[in-house]
Protein backbone atom coordinates (compact mmCIF):
# COMPACT_ATOMS: atom_id res chain seq x y z
CA UNK A 1 0.00 0.00 0.00
CA UNK A 2 2.74 2.41 1.10
CA UNK A 3 4.63 2.01 -2.24
CA UNK A 4 1.39 2.90 -4.08
CA UNK A 5 1.40 6.18 -2.66
CA UNK A 6 1.68 8.87 -4.75
CA UNK A 7 5.24 10.78 -4.17
CA UNK A 8 5.15 14.49 -3.42
CA UNK A 9 7.49 16.63 -5.79
CA UNK A 10 9.04 19.41 -4.13
CA UNK A 11 9.58 22.80 -5.98
CA UNK A 12 12.46 25.31 -4.54
CA UNK A 13 12.00 28.92 -6.28
CA UNK A 14 14.73 31.22 -6.75
CA UNK A 15 14.77 34.82 -7.53
CA UNK A 16 15.71 34.44 -11.17
CA UNK A 17 17.10 37.86 -11.48
CA UNK A 18 19.31 37.63 -8.57
CA UNK A 19 20.68 33.56 -9.53
CA UNK A 20 21.35 34.88 -13.22
CA UNK A 21 22.98 38.41 -12.23
CA UNK A 22 25.24 36.26 -9.87
CA UNK A 23 25.89 33.36 -12.70
CA UNK A 24 26.81 36.48 -14.96
CA UNK A 25 28.92 38.55 -12.36
CA UNK A 26 30.62 36.31 -10.19
CA UNK A 27 32.94 34.30 -13.18
CA UNK A 28 33.54 37.84 -14.69
CA UNK A 29 35.13 38.81 -11.07
CA UNK A 30 36.95 35.56 -10.46
CA UNK A 31 38.31 35.96 -14.13
CA UNK A 32 39.47 40.06 -13.31
CA UNK A 33 41.36 38.24 -10.13
CA UNK A 34 43.31 35.34 -12.00
CA UNK A 35 43.82 37.63 -15.11
CA UNK A 36 44.94 40.81 -12.75
CA UNK A 37 47.96 38.07 -11.21
CA UNK A 38 48.77 36.85 -14.82
CA UNK A 39 49.29 40.96 -16.42
CA UNK A 40 51.26 41.81 -13.14
CA UNK A 41 53.48 38.63 -13.59
CA UNK A 42 53.77 39.30 -17.27
CA UNK A 43 54.69 43.15 -16.65
CA UNK A 44 57.27 41.99 -14.19
CA UNK A 45 59.02 40.15 -16.55
CA UNK A 46 58.71 42.22 -19.76
CA UNK A 47 60.21 45.09 -17.31
CA UNK A 48 63.17 42.96 -16.35
CA UNK A 49 63.79 41.74 -20.09
CA UNK A 50 63.44 44.62 -21.38
CA UNK A 51 65.47 47.18 -19.25
CA UNK A 52 68.43 43.90 -19.12
CA UNK A 53 68.15 44.07 -23.05
CA UNK A 54 68.86 47.32 -23.18
CA UNK A 55 71.96 46.75 -20.55
CA UNK A 56 72.90 44.25 -22.25
CA UNK A 57 73.48 46.37 -25.54
CA UNK A 58 76.24 48.51 -23.39
CA UNK A 59 78.11 45.48 -21.66
CA UNK A 60 79.27 42.23 -22.85
CA UNK A 61 76.87 39.15 -21.84
CA UNK A 62 80.44 37.47 -21.37
CA UNK A 63 81.71 40.08 -19.20
CA UNK A 64 78.48 40.40 -17.13
CA UNK A 65 78.01 36.70 -15.89
CA UNK A 66 81.91 35.98 -15.81
CA UNK A 67 83.74 39.15 -15.17
CA UNK A 68 85.47 38.61 -11.53
CA UNK A 69 85.05 42.17 -10.76
CA UNK A 70 82.21 44.51 -9.61
CA UNK A 71 82.79 48.39 -9.80
CA UNK A 72 79.55 50.21 -11.60
CA UNK A 73 79.59 53.19 -9.65
CA UNK A 74 83.41 54.00 -9.33
CA UNK A 75 85.93 54.35 -12.16
CA UNK A 76 87.39 52.04 -13.64
CA UNK A 77 83.76 50.89 -14.27
CA UNK A 78 83.89 46.92 -14.22
CA UNK A 79 80.21 44.64 -14.96
CA UNK A 80 81.15 41.22 -13.85
CA UNK A 81 78.71 39.71 -11.50
CA UNK A 82 80.13 36.87 -10.26
CA UNK A 83 81.29 39.06 -7.20
CA UNK A 84 77.93 39.09 -6.11
CA UNK A 85 76.72 35.54 -7.40
CA UNK A 86 79.37 34.45 -5.09
CA UNK A 87 78.43 36.77 -2.30
CA UNK A 88 74.73 35.64 -2.43
CA UNK A 89 75.53 31.83 -2.90
CA UNK A 90 78.01 31.87 0.19
CA UNK A 91 75.18 32.85 2.22
CA UNK A 92 72.66 30.87 1.14
CA UNK A 93 75.12 27.82 1.91
CA UNK A 94 75.65 29.13 5.18
CA UNK A 95 71.70 29.94 5.80
CA UNK A 96 71.28 26.21 4.21
CA UNK A 97 73.23 24.53 6.97
CA UNK A 98 71.95 26.14 9.83
CA UNK A 99 67.90 25.92 8.55
CA UNK A 100 67.78 22.71 7.13
CA UNK A 101 69.43 20.30 9.84
CA UNK A 102 67.88 22.23 12.56
CA UNK A 103 64.41 22.46 10.45
CA UNK A 104 64.49 18.74 10.01
CA UNK A 105 65.43 17.27 13.25
CA UNK A 106 62.41 20.16 14.71
CA UNK A 107 60.05 18.36 11.91
CA UNK A 108 60.97 14.79 13.11
CA UNK A 109 60.47 15.83 16.78
CA UNK A 110 57.24 17.52 16.13
CA UNK A 111 55.82 14.46 13.85
CA UNK A 112 57.02 11.64 15.54
CA UNK A 113 58.08 12.15 19.12
CA UNK A 114 55.86 15.01 20.45
CA UNK A 115 53.04 14.69 22.33
CA UNK A 116 49.71 16.05 21.23
CA UNK A 117 49.89 18.83 23.52
CA UNK A 118 53.66 19.87 23.24
CA UNK A 119 53.23 19.94 19.02
CA UNK A 120 50.23 22.10 19.32
CA UNK A 121 52.33 24.32 21.29
CA UNK A 122 55.62 24.41 20.15
CA UNK A 123 55.17 24.40 16.17
CA UNK A 124 53.25 28.12 16.40
CA UNK A 125 55.78 29.35 18.68
CA UNK A 126 58.55 27.84 16.28
CA UNK A 127 56.50 29.50 13.26
CA UNK A 128 56.22 33.02 15.19
CA UNK A 129 60.09 33.13 13.87
CA UNK A 130 58.93 33.41 10.36
CA UNK A 131 57.00 36.63 12.02
CA UNK A 132 59.64 38.62 12.90
CA UNK A 133 60.46 41.56 10.94
CA UNK A 134 63.52 40.96 8.58
CA UNK A 135 65.20 44.18 9.88
CA UNK A 136 65.06 43.37 13.37
CA UNK A 137 67.29 40.08 12.17
CA UNK A 138 69.39 42.34 10.24
CA UNK A 139 70.28 44.39 13.75
CA UNK A 140 70.61 41.58 15.87
CA UNK A 141 72.95 39.41 13.78
CA UNK A 142 74.97 43.42 13.56
CA UNK A 143 74.89 43.55 17.67
CA UNK A 144 74.88 40.42 18.77
CA UNK A 145 76.00 37.64 16.64
CA UNK A 146 79.11 39.86 15.18
CA UNK A 147 80.69 40.46 18.37
CA UNK A 148 79.79 36.44 19.49
CA UNK A 149 81.35 35.91 16.41
CA UNK A 150 84.60 38.56 16.75
CA UNK A 151 85.19 36.97 20.57
CA UNK A 152 85.49 33.17 19.02
CA UNK A 153 87.30 34.64 15.97
CA UNK A 154 89.10 38.01 16.72
CA UNK A 155 89.81 38.44 12.75
CA UNK A 156 85.93 38.66 12.30
CA UNK A 157 84.76 41.97 10.47
CA UNK A 158 82.32 43.82 11.38
CA UNK A 159 80.49 43.18 8.01
CA UNK A 160 80.68 39.51 7.42
CA UNK A 161 78.78 37.02 5.94
CA UNK A 162 79.36 34.07 8.28
CA UNK A 163 77.40 36.43 11.11
CA UNK A 164 74.08 36.85 8.26
CA UNK A 165 74.47 33.46 6.83
CA UNK A 166 73.50 32.27 10.37
CA UNK A 167 70.98 34.88 11.31
CA UNK A 168 69.22 34.11 7.41
CA UNK A 169 69.92 30.46 8.37
CA UNK A 170 67.35 31.56 11.49
CA UNK A 171 64.81 32.73 9.99
CA UNK A 172 64.07 30.41 7.47
CA UNK A 173 63.83 27.60 10.20
CA UNK A 174 60.16 27.38 10.35
CA UNK A 175 59.80 27.29 6.79
CA UNK A 176 62.03 23.90 6.60
CA UNK A 177 60.32 22.32 9.98
CA UNK A 178 56.52 22.94 9.18
CA UNK A 179 56.31 21.69 5.48
CA UNK A 180 59.00 18.71 6.43
CA UNK A 181 56.52 18.35 9.66
CA UNK A 182 53.00 18.27 7.43
CA UNK A 183 54.88 15.95 4.66
CA UNK A 184 55.74 13.82 7.61
CA UNK A 185 52.63 13.77 8.97
CA UNK A 186 50.71 13.13 5.85
CA UNK A 187 52.17 10.06 5.98
CA UNK A 188 50.02 6.79 6.97
CA UNK A 189 49.73 5.46 10.55
CA UNK A 190 49.76 2.17 8.66
CA UNK A 191 53.47 2.60 7.57
CA UNK A 192 54.38 3.34 10.86
CA UNK A 193 52.49 0.32 12.92
CA UNK A 194 53.82 -1.92 10.73
CA UNK A 195 57.40 -1.09 11.22
CA UNK A 196 56.80 -1.45 14.71
CA UNK A 197 55.28 -5.23 14.45
CA UNK A 198 58.28 -6.05 12.54
CA UNK A 199 60.35 -4.84 16.18
CA UNK A 200 61.49 -1.46 14.58
CA UNK A 201 62.80 1.32 17.36
CA UNK A 202 60.82 4.75 17.31
CA UNK A 203 63.45 6.12 15.67
CA UNK A 204 64.31 3.47 12.81
CA UNK A 205 60.63 4.54 11.89
CA UNK A 206 61.35 7.94 11.82
CA UNK A 207 64.82 7.98 9.92
CA UNK A 208 64.04 4.50 7.57
CA UNK A 209 60.30 4.59 7.38
CA UNK A 210 58.57 8.16 7.68
CA UNK A 211 61.80 10.71 6.04
CA UNK A 212 62.22 8.26 2.98
CA UNK A 213 57.85 8.48 2.51
CA UNK A 214 57.93 12.25 3.14
CA UNK A 215 60.99 12.83 0.77
CA UNK A 216 59.14 15.03 -1.58
CA UNK A 217 57.62 17.06 0.78
CA UNK A 218 61.50 17.44 2.80
CA UNK A 219 63.05 17.87 -0.32
CA UNK A 220 60.83 20.70 -1.73
CA UNK A 221 60.88 22.69 1.84
CA UNK A 222 64.61 22.65 1.67
CA UNK A 223 64.65 24.06 -1.94
CA UNK A 224 62.19 26.52 -1.29
CA UNK A 225 63.94 28.06 1.86
CA UNK A 226 66.95 28.31 -0.45
CA UNK A 227 65.13 30.04 -2.54
CA UNK A 228 63.94 32.55 0.37
CA UNK A 229 67.72 32.72 1.47
CA UNK A 230 68.60 33.69 -1.93
CA UNK A 231 66.10 36.81 -2.25
CA UNK A 232 66.70 38.33 1.76
CA UNK A 233 67.24 41.40 1.55
CA UNK A 234 67.73 43.04 4.78
CA UNK A 235 69.53 40.89 6.70
CA UNK A 236 72.31 40.95 4.52
CA UNK A 237 72.30 44.77 3.87
CA UNK A 238 72.45 45.22 7.22
CA UNK A 239 75.12 42.57 8.56
CA UNK A 240 77.04 41.21 5.32
CA UNK A 241 78.39 44.67 4.40
CA UNK A 242 78.74 46.41 0.53
CA UNK A 243 82.34 45.11 -0.53
CA UNK A 244 81.65 43.15 -4.04
CA UNK A 245 84.32 40.96 -4.00
CA UNK A 246 85.55 37.18 -4.74
CA UNK A 247 86.24 35.22 -1.30
CA UNK A 248 86.15 32.18 0.44
CA UNK A 249 86.03 33.46 3.32
CA UNK A 250 82.93 33.90 5.25
CA UNK A 251 84.57 36.39 8.02
CA UNK A 252 85.05 39.01 5.27
CA UNK A 253 82.64 41.71 4.22
CA UNK A 254 81.03 40.39 1.00
CA UNK A 255 77.56 42.11 -0.94
CA UNK A 256 74.86 40.17 -2.38
CA UNK A 257 72.67 40.66 -5.09
CA UNK A 258 69.39 41.87 -3.49
CA UNK A 259 71.86 44.47 -1.21
CA UNK A 260 73.73 45.89 -4.23
CA UNK A 261 69.83 46.51 -6.03
CA UNK A 262 69.45 48.44 -2.20
CA UNK A 263 72.36 50.50 -2.72
CA UNK A 264 71.74 51.73 -5.86
CA UNK A 265 68.35 51.88 -5.55
CA UNK A 266 68.22 54.73 -2.65
CA UNK A 267 67.71 57.87 -5.83
CA UNK A 268 71.47 59.22 -6.74
CA UNK A 269 71.80 56.69 -10.19
CA UNK A 270 70.19 58.81 -13.20
CA UNK A 271 67.46 57.02 -14.65
CA UNK A 272 68.21 55.66 -17.99
CA UNK A 273 72.06 55.07 -17.27
CA UNK A 274 74.16 52.32 -17.59
CA UNK A 275 74.27 52.53 -13.99
CA UNK A 276 70.41 52.28 -13.73
CA UNK A 277 70.39 49.45 -15.98
CA UNK A 278 72.74 47.32 -13.51
CA UNK A 279 69.42 47.26 -11.18
CA UNK A 280 67.31 45.25 -14.02
CA UNK A 281 70.48 43.23 -14.91
CA UNK A 282 71.10 41.64 -11.08
CA UNK A 283 67.27 41.65 -10.69
CA UNK A 284 67.06 39.47 -14.08
CA UNK A 285 69.56 37.04 -12.80
CA UNK A 286 68.54 36.64 -9.49
CA UNK A 287 64.63 35.96 -10.96
CA UNK A 288 66.47 33.23 -13.36
CA UNK A 289 67.68 31.62 -10.12
CA UNK A 290 64.60 31.42 -7.66
CA UNK A 291 62.67 30.71 -10.94
CA UNK A 292 64.43 27.61 -12.00
CA UNK A 293 65.05 26.88 -8.35
CA UNK A 294 61.18 26.86 -7.92
CA UNK A 295 60.73 24.24 -11.02
CA UNK A 296 63.06 21.83 -9.32
CA UNK A 297 61.17 22.16 -6.43
CA UNK A 298 57.99 20.85 -8.44
CA UNK A 299 59.68 18.35 -10.47
CA UNK A 300 60.70 17.15 -7.26
CA UNK A 301 57.51 17.54 -5.60
CA UNK A 302 55.86 15.72 -8.75
CA UNK A 303 58.66 12.96 -8.96
CA UNK A 304 59.23 11.98 -5.83
CA UNK A 305 55.71 12.10 -4.45
CA UNK A 306 53.92 9.02 -2.59
CA UNK A 307 50.31 8.85 -2.73
CA UNK A 308 48.57 6.54 -0.36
Amino acid sequence: MQGNLPQRETTISFSNGKVHLSDKLVPILLFLCAALSVVTTIGIVYTLFSETFSFLKQVKITEFLFGTKWSPLIAPKSFGILPLLGGTLMITVIACLVAIPIGLASAIYLSEYAPGRVRKMVKPILEVLAGIPTIVYGYFALTFVTPLLKFIFPSTGMFNALSAGLVVGIMIIPMVSSLSEDAMSAVPRSLRNGAYALGATRFEVALKIVVPAAFSGIVSSAVLAFSRAIGETMIVTIAAGATPHLTWNPLESIQTMTAYIVQVSMGDTPHGSIEYGTIFAVGMTLFVITFLLNILALWVARRFREEY
